[in-house]
């Protein structure tokens, strides 16, 4: 059964990290991915990893301060997320699709997705 599951969120003053962490289990994916959405704002591509390459990609809004990384030990995807900014506050979900070819941005390719973790940064 495949199956995501985010942690690590929570809350944190402007400027602060916090790490976020989705257990994959169930199937090798092609490619693994971290989106967000806040109230009221549709879903936002925050970054993607290629599996087994390790290459990544990152919206220009995190750029410089996320980092998308996996641990295929532990069958762990990670989030980094440093100098945080109240404008980061939304539900992250990871997400993953075995799909060999996708537009790394787009939800649409990704078709496991995990329940969402919160992430709210004060001011």
């Amino acid at each position: 059964q495949v199956q995501l599951v985010e942690s690590g969120g929570g809350s944190v003053q402007a400027g602060g990290s916090l790490r976020l962490s989705c257990v994959v289990s169930g199937y090798t994916y092609q490619y693994m991915a971290w989106f967000r959405q806040a109230p009221g704002k549709e879903r936002e591509w925050v970054a993607t990893i290629a599996a087994g390459a390790g290459i990544t990609w990152y919206a220009d809004s995190v750029k410089g301060r996320f980092t998308i990384s996996q641990d295929s030990a532990k069958d762990t995807l990670y989030l980094q997320m440093n100098s945080l900014k109240p404008e980061d506050s939304a539900m992250y979900y990871c997400a993953a699709t075995d799909r060999k070819v996708i537009v790394v941005r787009a939800a649409s390719y990704f078709d496991y997705w995990g329940q969402g973790t919160q992430v709210t940064v004060s001011s």
